[in-house]
């Protein structure tokens, strides 16, 4: 039989079928806890172990892959997406094949991928720091820790940055007074946004919340209903050992995942730039490679930074 709509297009349930089968196929049973076993005609998951692992019957997903089910449900759909370990962009791709619209659970999705890893890892000679939408920091280099003190011992809270400079006492970052101006209008325009972005994230919720009762500073902007964006500035960190260093600060986003890459860099030539390439033999020495925000320094303890 034909999979062809009269158009000529291949049927919606043809291409849900085909990207099933592809992804089941791409699965070894050894990575969702099955046991492999003998005589196998596929390296991935049969379809009743697909079943299984989505809590539906083989029978159904003979049909889906066969273009013969219809429409499945958001909850079958989600199910399926979880069972075959999808990406958050083939999991939307699922669901557009099968004619469904996405739910949003409206939490917040800080998700470290695979690219901005491999950037973390390529990038050893300037300071890289990754960032949920609500600036909290997800994984960092080592200079960057190095630079700014290694965060690794730090909570979840403790690293956003939002809390660190409305609640903490000033760290190893500062700004002239129009910067922190504009960096404070920026920082809670962001969570703001965030808030609207994902209204049912507890943690972001209560974030918000402990700022507005701990800080008038931050009350008081969140009141105004500013709104503001990030632009290119320069920022001084004032290092312990090699002294103070007027870096540029450069935002990189990743709507998809909902990250935010900071990136600091000085200008070449400058007293800047030699106490950076300073610190890239004296700091990086004491620390460990970072990994997903578990990086760990041996030596002085952390100290935070914003």
């Amino acid at each position: 039989m034909s999979t062809r709509s009269v158009s000529g297009h291949p049927r919606r349930g043809s291409e849900l079928g085909d990207a099933l089968r592809r992804w089941r196929d791409r699965v070894s049973p050894a990575s969702v806890g099955l046991p492999a076993g003998r005589g196998r005609r596929t390296p991935g998951l049969r379809r009743e172990e697909l079943a299984l692992l989505a809590g539906t019957s083989a029978e159904y997903v003979i049909r889906l892959e066969q273009g013969r089910a219809g429409s499945p449900s958001a909850h079958v759909l989600g199910a399926l997406a979880r069972a075959l370990r999808l990406s958050e962009a083939e999991r939307s791709h699922l669901f557009a094949l099968a004619g469904q619209p996405e739910p949003a659970d409206g939490r917040l999705r800080g998700r470290l991928t695979p690219g901005v890893q491999r950037l973390l890892d390529q990038m050893p000679g300037t300071p890289v720091g990754v960032y949920d939408t609500a600036w909290t920091l997800l994984a960092w280099n080592r200079l960057h820790a190095a630079l700014t003190g290694d965060p690794s011992a730090l909570t979840r809270r403790e690293r956003n940055l939002a809390w660190q400079h409305f609640t903490r006492p000033p760290g190893r970052m500062r700004h002239t007074p129009e910067q922190q101006a504009r960096f404070e209008l920026a920082v809670v325009s962001d969570l703001r946004a965030a808030r609207v972005r994902h209204p049912a994230d507890a943690v972001l919720r209560s974030l918000v919340a402990d700022l507005r009762s701990t800080s008038p500073r931050f009350a008081a902007l969140w009141d105004t209903h500013e709104v503001s964006g990030h632009a290119l500035y320069t920022k001084t960190v004032h290092h312990p050992e090699v002294g103070p260093l007027d870096l540029d600060c450069d935002i990189l986003t990743d709507p998809a995942d909902s990250l935010r890459i900071v990136i600091l860099t000085a200008a070449p030539g400058s007293d800047s730039a030699g106490r950076l390439d300073l610190l890239r033999v004296i700091g990086t020495r004491r620390t460990a490679e970072p990994r997903n925000g578990t990086s760990r320094t041996a030596g002085s303890g952390p100290t935070p930074h914003r």
